[in-house]
């Protein structure tokens, strides 16, 4: 069935602003995805904070060029759709991986990310970071270990000196007393 050009113009701009909108695309082949497999996928996806479209590879092109989006012609073949990361990019990533594991149909062919393109591997890799929280509690961790350990040095040395000065007392009282 052909689309008219007003058509067109409309997913032209819809791609266009959905790119634009996102912190980063990840391009998948779903051929062989029913309906409701694709729901669930999207539901997925959307529990990640992202969406996931069908979406016309001409006119996607056409869109990321006019957002000023690098194209990757080797990963835009065949019937594309698009995971869109509207919050951050590896939880959409893992959201699809993890579809993908249990429905071959779903191929990870690559992404864009910060206007570059991104291959699978990239991809995957970025599938496999832990979350956000995750690594913001890790790096508090590794930040706040130095101040710890200097903490407790100066406190082990306020220790000593107190243990210092107990036992000084101490034996200056029992001298005291066996006078």
């Amino acid at each position: 069935m052909a689309i008219t050009k007003d058509k067109k113009k409309e997913l032209v701009a819809q791609y266009a602003e959905a790119a634009a909108a996102s912190r980063g695309m990840i391009i998948t082949e779903y051929r062989g995805l029913s309906t409701p497999e694709l729901g669930q996928l999207r539901a997925s996806v959307r529990s990640a904070s992202g969406s996931y479209s069908v979406v016309k590879v001409t006119l996607f092109k056409i869109a990321l060029e006019r957002a000023g989006i690098p194209v990757p012609e080797d990963i835009l073949t065949g019937p594309v759709a698009v995971g869109y990361c509207h919050q951050e990019f590896p939880a959409v990533a893992k959201a699809l991986k993890d579809y993908g594991k249990n429905n071959e149909m779903l191929v990870i062919k690559g992404g864009i990310m910060g206007g570059r393109p991104l291959s699978l591997a990239e991809v995957e890799t970025i599938a496999d970071l832990p979350p956000l929280e995750v690594i913001r509690s890790q790096l508090m961790g590794l930040v706040n270990a130095p101040a710890r350990n200097l903490a407790g040095v100066v406190a082990g040395g306020v220790r000593q000196v107190v243990n210092v000065f107990n036992a000084y007392a101490d034996s200056a009282g029992q001298e005291a007393s066996a006078d």
